[in-house]
């Protein structure tokens, strides 16, 4: 279905639009330009109004309502795991036994809480937008296995050159250098083109200024002298646009690579995100600002950062369990004179 708009009908404005392959004609009732196009949004608006009840009419109906979010990348995956047991079902239907049925099921097939916890979160989400936009009357409630810990995995810097080591093909080791130098998403990294890397500047922009995709915070950052000499190797024999390419094409997934690298490297639970996380650790251990930290991986504020990385900063809480001293046993100090502790 196309975007509306304004054409004449019978001596007044239209609001006119393709649906189903047909054209549709409906008439705004004035000769005013002005006026017509304060009213063509709503009832273009009523008029394509989804109709339909079911778990997939509403999927359906929030996809396009959505056109653009970064989201629904992932909920084309999600919807496949839902859509046998919800799709038919009236969006109002839902029941926390149907949830624990799913739950259940994905985990006999070795679906993780994580993965099921997400799925079940975007039928929430889906079932949610429908009540608020009235296409059904009450979102049920939708019971889903608790999120998880999210997992504590970096590298020390030993187990990165190792895993680098492994690394068997060009574009994989580009990859990598660029996950633990940029502490970007590894989408960020498959979506990187050269005209965004600055050579003379030393700078990587990793939001692409044409995308109009809302996509969770990407940063301008420096490129350090490890990450720059992997370029350098890397454009001398680029054959596309893509930083990250093989075989004359872009790349869509490390997910492989990453796990074969791995296991040669004989290092155990490693993923494209441990890298993001890594290089987060890195920077906190060394002291760097939560500020700054937070500036490298996009986060929307300082704080979000300081939750979870606060913790590996040399300073984290020094002063307090400094203040806490009693004074009463006799330490050596650093340069070899007593102090009291």
């Amino acid at each position: 279905m196309s975007e509306w708009r304004i054409t004449r009908l019978r001596g007044k404005l239209a609001l006119t639009f393709e649906r189903d392959g047909k054209r549709q004609r409906h008439s705004l009732g004035t000769d005013d330009p002005r006026q017509a196009y304060l009213i063509a949004p709503a009832l273009f608006a009523e008029l394509t109004r989804p109709t339909g009840r079911t778990v997939q009419d509403l999927w359906t109906a929030y996809i396009q309502d959505k056109a653009g979010k970064a989201v629904l990348v992932t909920m084309e995956y999600t919807w496949k795991a839902l859509k046998e047991r919800f799709g038919a079902r009236d969006g109002e239907s839902i029941t926390k036994e149907d949830c624990r049925a799913h739950t259940i099921a994905r985990h006999q097939s070795g679906i993780s809480d994580g993965t099921i916890h997400t799925e079940l979160g975007h039928l929430r989400t889906v079932l949610v937008w429908a009540e608020k936009n009235r296409l059904i009357d009450k979102a049920p409630q939708i019971e889903r296995p608790a999120k998880p810990d999210p997992k504590d995995r970096y590298l020390t810097r030993e187990e990165a050159q190792r895993i680098l080591a492994s690394a068997k093909t060009p574009h994989l080791r580009t990859a990598i250098h660029l996950m633990l130098g940029t502490a970007a998403r590894v989408t960020a990294i498959l979506e990187l083109k050269w005209d965004r890397v600055d050579f003379d500047r030393k700078l990587i922009h990793l939001r692409d200024p044409d995308d109009k995709v809302k996509r969770k915070g990407r940063a301008i950052v420096p490129i350090n002298s490890t990450l720059l000499t992997a370029l350098r190797d890397a454009q001398a024999g680029a054959l596309t646009d893509y930083v990250v390419e093989w075989g004359g094409e872009p790349v869509k997934s490390l997910k492989r690579g990453i796990a074969t690298a791995a296991r040669e490297a004989k290092i155990k639970d490693v993923s494209a995100h441990v890298f993001r996380h890594t290089a987060a650790v890195w920077m906190a251990e060394a002291g760097v600002p939560m500020e700054e930290i937070s500036q490298y991986l996009g986060h929307s504020s300082a704080e979000i950062t300081r939750r979870v990385y606060a913790r590996y900063s040399p300073d984290h809480l020094r002063k307090a369990a400094d203040a806490l001293n009693l004074g009463l046993y006799v330490a050596p100090s650093q340069n070899g004179k007593a102090r009291r502790g």
